[in-house]
């Protein structure tokens, strides 16, 4: 495939509106899977409890053109057809287009993949029920009450007067998870629990240490909703069939108990390189101690911002249509061997699944939406996939004139988007990934053209 990028940016601006014409819908749903469901694409243990449920949270702007809906989904991935269906029935219920449409997941890993396509593969191949990646039935139910929750919510839309922007420096959560060595290839690797020492001792690495945070107020002055922005796998421990929000889920439950009536929603930022690896063991109350400092970072932020809320002055929503193609050594029947080969894991087979999907959605040439909204000097970059840390901060510096804040593991089909370099280096990442080293280019050119635009 030669046209990698097909950068058709749409600016979607609306030029006129008056300041007391923008208001804000807020809906949320549980999304929280029955018992026996999938977890983490069918690779650990299923459903056998919940300890605290998951959930889909969305907001609408409204009277700035079209609607423009930003939503969190606690999931691992949400991919391919089923991301671009979502997207489709939410635009439906506000009365927008899909790619006015930011949907993304949290990225829990005791949590659903959601991808109907790859499901059918492993399916086809004699895999049980039980066995699978998901239940699409769930699914549907999922898809259902989100689209009728967001047109109930229209009806109780409440006007924007103020919005801020602001951020909080997030003290020991983050690091790294490819520890390189003198050669330059990676010598290590942090995944979100790690038991080897030495591993944890090894210094952070390149991290986002800010969290972004941006608060929508009332002509009262009265916070409406507020949005996180932070770069982290999302889990402290998993695989014990026990449904969880994890570290982040449960801090921004706090939220919710300290500020009734105002909708918390958190993004997780380009994180595909990064974890809570050095300062998780994996003993269960580490998961109390992350949550602490995850909470600790979000007030924080947030009383900073509503010290700097403004008047709405400015908001801009444009988004481009970015075509990556699937890694050359993704060959369609050699995966599907591996979706038939009974001899081979689970992990190893829904992965093959999942790949074949992206496969064959780029061979559709279906492309994934990278979309940018502008509230005053605040500027969302809304990305795709497991994307790493060093877009995020290249986009940041990028734009210094701006408070930028990014969310990835929106579309999740293409997995993990790596550097270049990062298939030279090694490491697990560029092993999983469903791009190649060819992607970085036109993804960057795509981040820059939407920032540069702004």
């Amino acid at each position: 495939m030669t046209n990698i990028l097909s950068h058709r940016n749409r600016s979607l601006r609306a030029t006129f509106w008056r300041r007391d014409d923008i208001r804000l819908a807020r809906f949320a749903i549980e999304a929280t899977p029955p018992m026996g469901h999938p977890l983490c694409g069918g690779w650990i243990k299923p459903v056998e409890g919940v300890d605290d449920p998951l959930s889909l949270r969305g907001l609408v702007v409204l009277g700035a053109g079209d609607p423009v809906v930003l939503a969190t989904l606690d999931a691992t991935g949400l991919l391919n057809r089923d991301h671009v269906a979502f997207c489709e029935r939410l635009a439906r219920a506000v009365g927008t287009t899909p790619q006015r449409v930011a949907l993304h997941c949290v990225h829990q890993h005791n949590a659903v993949f959601f991808d109907r396509d790859a499901h059918r593969l492993v399916q086809h191949a004699g895999l049980e029920p039980t066995a699978g990646i998901m239940d699409p039935a769930h699914l549907d139910d999922l898809m259902n009450r989100a689209e009728a929750a967001a047109r109930r919510s229209l009806a109780q839309a409440r006007v924007v007067a103020r919005f801020s922007a602001a951020r909080s420096e997030v003290e020991r959560i983050a690091s790294n998870r490819r520890i390189l060595g003198p050669e330059g290839t990676v010598v290590g690797i942090r995944f979100s629990s790690t038991r080897d020492p030495a591993l944890r001792d090894a210094p952070e690495g390149v991290i986002d240490r800010e969290m972004n945070v941006w608060a929508f107020h009332d002509a009262d002055g009265n916070p409406l909703a507020r949005v996180s922005f932070y770069a982290v796998h999302p889990m402290s421990y998993y695989g014990d069939g026990r449904v969880s929000a994890d570290f982040v889920g449960l801090a921004r439950c706090r939220r919710d108990w300290e500020e009734p009536g105002v909708l918390h929603l958190c993004f997780t930022g380009a994180a595909g390189n990064i974890t809570a690896g050095k300062y998780n063991d994996g003993l269960k109350r580490r998961r109390g101690e992350l949550t602490d400092r995850y909470h600790d970072a979000l007030r924080r932020a947030d009383a900073e911002a509503d010290a700097r809320a403004v008047p709405l002055a400015r908001l801009d929503w444009s988004v481009a249509d970015l075509m990556l193609p699937p890694r050359t050594d993704l060959d369609p029947e050699r995966l599907r061997a591996t979706i038939a080969d009974a001899t081979l894991s689970p992990a190893e087979r829904h992965r093959a699944a999942l790949a074949a999907s992206w496969v064959e959605r780029c061979r559709q040439s279906v492309p994934i939406s990278l979309g940018t909204l502008r509230i005053n000097n605040a500027v969302g970059l809304f990305l795709p996939g497991e994307t790493f840390v060093e877009y995020q901060l290249d986009a940041k510096a990028r734009r210094p004139d701006l408070e930028v804040a990014v969310a990835a593991y929106g579309d999740g089909g293409p997995w993990y988007i790596p550097l270049a370099r990062s298939f030279r280096e090694g490491g697990y990442e560029p092993t999983v990934a469903f791009v190649g080293p060819e992607a970085e280019q036109p993804y960057r050119a795509a981040i820059v053209a939407q920032l540069d635009a702004v």
